[in-house]
Order: C-alpha cells, then sequence, then structure tokens
C-alpha cells in the first residue's frame, strides 16, 4: 500500500467513522494465549483512544491487561490492528452513559446484573490500511493487471488514534 499518499489525521478519522458504522472488533490477548472474540465497540466521542466493551466477568479477556484489537469495515474497504491495555472499570458513570438496549439484551440484570462487567482498552499503537481503488484499479484487480500505487490505497502506523494528531 503506497505510504507517500497517506494522510494519518485522515485514516485515523475514517476509523471511527467506520468503526461507528459497523463497531464489531475481534478482541483478544496480544499474548496469543487464546483465541480473539468478537465483541461490540462502545464508542465514546469524549475518550479518545479508548474502546469500551460489554462483557461477561468470565469472559476470557475480562483478566488480560495486553490486548490485541482487529477490525474490518464493512464495505471491506478499511482494516486496523490495534494494541492496548485493558482492565475491567465498573464506572457506573461510564455504564450509564454507554448502555443501550442490544446491551440490555446480553445482561438479563439491567445495569446492576452480577456478571456485567464494562472493558476498557486504552489504545498504545495502530496500524491502520485503507482502499481506495478506482474503478480501473478494480478491474486490473478483476482481470489479473498490475495494481499501480496510486492504486493500491493508504498506510500508516500511528501511535495515536486521535484525529487531530498527525501520527
Amino acid at each position: 500500500m503506497a505510504e507517500a499518499n497517506t494522510d494519518p489525521r485522515k485514516l485515523k478519522a475514517d476509523l471511527w467513522k467506520k468503526m461507528a458504522d459497523s463497531p464489531f472488533v475481534m478482541v483478544g490477548p496480544a499474548d496469543g494465549s487464546t483465541h480473539s472474540e468478537p465483541l461490540t465497540a462502545q464508542l465514546d466521542e469524549d475518550q479518545v483512544d479508548t474502546l469500551f466493551f460489554f462483557i461477561g466477568k468470565d469472559n476470557r479477556v475480562a483478566g488480560k491487561s495486553d490486548l490485541m484489537l482487529q477490525f474490518v469495515s464493512k464495505g471491506h474497504d478499511f482494516f486496523a490492528c490495534l494494541s492496548g491495555k485493558g482492565r475491567v472499570d465498573n464506572d457506573r458513570a461510564q455504564i450509564d452513559k454507554l448502555w443501550n438496549n442490544q446491551v440490555e439484551a446480553w445482561f438479563p440484570g439491567g445495569k446492576d446484573d452480577p456478571n456485567l462487567a464494562l472493558l476498557r482498552v486504552d489504545i498504545d499503537s495502530a496500524e491502520l490500511w485503507e482502499t481506495d481503488l478506482s474503478i480501473g484499479g478494480r478491474l486490473k484487480m478483476l482481470f489479473g493487471g498490475t495494481i499501480r500505487s496510486d492504486e493500491a490505497g493508504s498506510y500508516a502506523k500511528v501511535d495515536t488514534t486521535a484525529e487531530s494528531s498527525p501520527a
């Protein structure tokens, strides 16, 4: 993928837009001690570089601190691999802020369900890929043509996913 045309700020903004559209993320321990599993990210616009997940206290990542997360957008045109520190943070104000009907379906006891845990993941670093193939590039892919670097897309390795930060 072409790095020359990459604007990390655009990639970061696109990450959060794509994740808001389809918040499903594969989450697992960074050490690979067990498989990743799909979780639904809860996005809080007030907390940069942080993802939240409502999980059961017995979830395989509940006690893990070093986590790896993979995201693929709904249109398969954006990919992200995020690493971060995870911890259960059952801050009631945060639970109230993020609570929704989908979460309630998984926790019949509501916000006071004894199995409820709010996993907070503070992102340390990320690699972001966005494909932006032109029609000509898509045809080349279909028929085995050579893809020029300006047709391939964008890539950035970043220390923060904050949109205002250049990298």
